[in-house]
């Protein structure tokens, strides 16, 4: 298929498949004799998995250490698995999931504090904000 029936059976845009096939999480596809990109029903299933694994708080970066992964993480989705609360995410990705949550833990715990003294400082002077 084309590229903009892929992209739409994977729930994106045209511009997000070359955008992922540049970043490495979408491997270069068949190109027809006159230069047109041609995507398999794999290929559209892999741009699902990387679309919700990004959704999950992983960034491009972070798939992009584990590209090869992606294709394992496909199939079990094809086999009825769900992503989401799944422990394939962090097996999957050899511990890039397990440092995503660790920072998106440090960025709360961060937040957090910056909260309590903002709080702390509106308490004490009405007039800050």
């Amino acid at each position: 298929m084309r590229i903009g029936d892929a992209a739409a059976a994977a729930g994106t845009t045209p511009r997000a498949l070359r955008f992922y096939e540049e970043r490495g999480l979408l491997p270069p596809p068949v190109r027809t004799a006159s230069g047109q990109r041609e995507y398999g029903t794999r290929d559209v299933e892999r741009v699902r998995v990387v679309r919700d694994l990004l959704s999950l708080g992983l960034t491009v970066e972070d798939l992009a250490r584990v590209a090869p992964q992606l294709d394992e993480l496909a199939e079990a989705a094809r086999g009825g698995d769900t992503l989401c609360g799944s422990r394939d995410v962090p097996a999957a990705g050899g511990g890039v999931a397990s440092a995503r949550l660790a920072a998106l833990d440090a960025e709360i715990a961060r937040l957090s504090d910056l909260r309590a003294r903002l709080a702390a400082r509106l308490e004490g002077d009405q007039t800050v904000g």
